[in-house]
């Protein structure tokens, strides 16, 4: 790798690229704190090969995508309509949440903390 200089306020100063910052949420950040506590190896590995950021960006779309596709379901197999959450708001926000938090918990379990 050839460093490149400029100058500045009579200063010659490296040209460096910084790499891009991952894009990830929640999950994906789950993601990176369990592969750095409990999968060391791993998560060294994947860092100084640079696939670190790609394989968080993909864990976090994925976890993503899967909670909101079985809190869809779950909803949809319990009756949980729009009907009811016009009706009776509380009742579909309890509901709604508690088939979230499940879908969470499958998530994890299957992607973030395998």
């Amino acid at each position: 790798m050839e460093l490149t200089y400029r100058t500045e306020s009579g200063y010659r100063l490296p040209n460096l690229d910084v790499p891009g910052v991952p894009k990830v949420g929640k999950y994906g950040m789950l993601r990176r704190s369990y592969l750095a506590n409990h999968k060391h190896g791993i998560y060294v590995g994947m860092l100084l090969t640079g696939e670190l950021n790609g394989h968080l960006e993909e864990i976090d779309r994925q976890a993503t995508e899967m909670v909101e596709r079985l809190t869809q379901r779950m909803a949809a197999e319990q009756g949980v309509t729009e009907s009811l959450k016009a009706s009776d708001q509380m009742k579909w926000v309890g509901l709604m949440n508690n088939f979230k938090a499940a879908a969470e918990e499958v998530a994890m379990r299957e992607l973030v903390y395998a």
